[in-house]
């Protein structure tokens, strides 16, 4: 009897792993517009967003291309997701129909971006996946994190870019995008600083459950924190 528990244990867990992810097998039996994407970004995409499935989120995508990516999303989240796609190119408008919203601007331009947050009065998930350039990334972050709601998830592709000269990058260059949420470890354990002049609490502490640094992805699910309690319980052993 034990044998076949483990037996059924392990097919269990073979299965788990093995369980179809609803985006990936969209994107390799694509029946839409063009979509270009790191493999194994849909691992996290679903780890992150499966939540929110049926739910009828608010789903903003820096970077359109050529739309593919909208229509993916549309199949995962559902009928009722709201998806709003961002670009510069004014070509992209195209893709644009009764629960698709293109917007045309420069991410790296905070004025456009206030007219995002007046225009989008709540973001659930915000995947930035524009122009990749340290500019862009760190401004867009600045102006539309704390736009989130509440319980939302920040995600940005393809930071790998922070290695690269071209896009503004460098091994450890400073500004990079990289670098710049490095920073943000230190931020969400601001509760602990002793050096209040150096470091403290502040909103993003206040507002930030997790970083999850992937291969080329930062994802940061958000959460209502207070300061963090400790308690003992049980009897000393000496």
């Amino acid at each position: 009897m034990l044998g076949r528990f483990f037996i059924h244990l392990l097919r269990s867990l073979k299965s788990e792993k093995d369980a179809v992810n609803p985006i990936s097998e969209y994107f390799f039996n694509n029946p839409g517009r063009l979509i270009h994407k790191w493999h194994h970004y849909f691992e996290i995409y679903h780890r992150h967003f499966a939540r929110f499935r049926g739910r009828s989120p608010v789903i903003v995508e820096i970077g359109v291309f050529h739309g593919g990516s909208l229509q993916m999303w549309r199949n995962y989240f559902g009928p009722g997701a709201r998806i709003i796609g961002i670009d510069i190119d004014p070509r992209c408008r195209r893709f644009e129909d009764e629960s698709t919203t293109i917007l045309i601007g420069d991410q790296s331009d905070r004025r456009f971006l206030a007219e995002v947050r007046e225009r989008l009065p709540q973001i659930d998930i915000l995947i930035d996946d524009g122009g990749h350039t340290m500019t862009q990334q760190i401004t867009t972050f600045d102006e539309l994190y704390p736009h989130i709601q509440p319980e939302g998830i920040y995600l940005c592709e393809d930071i790998h870019t922070s290695l690269m000269e071209e896009y503004g990058g460098g091994y450890r260059r400073e500004g990079t995008f990289l670098e710049y949420s490095k920073a943000l470890v230190d931020r969400l354990y601001g509760w602990h600083s002793r050096e209040p002049n150096r470091l403290t609490a502040d909103d993003m502490t206040r507002t930030t459950f997790a970083l999850h640094f992937y291969d080329s992805v930062l994802v940061m699910e958000k959460r209502p924190m207070k300061p963090p309690q400790s308690t003992m319980t049980g009897t000393p052993s000496f």
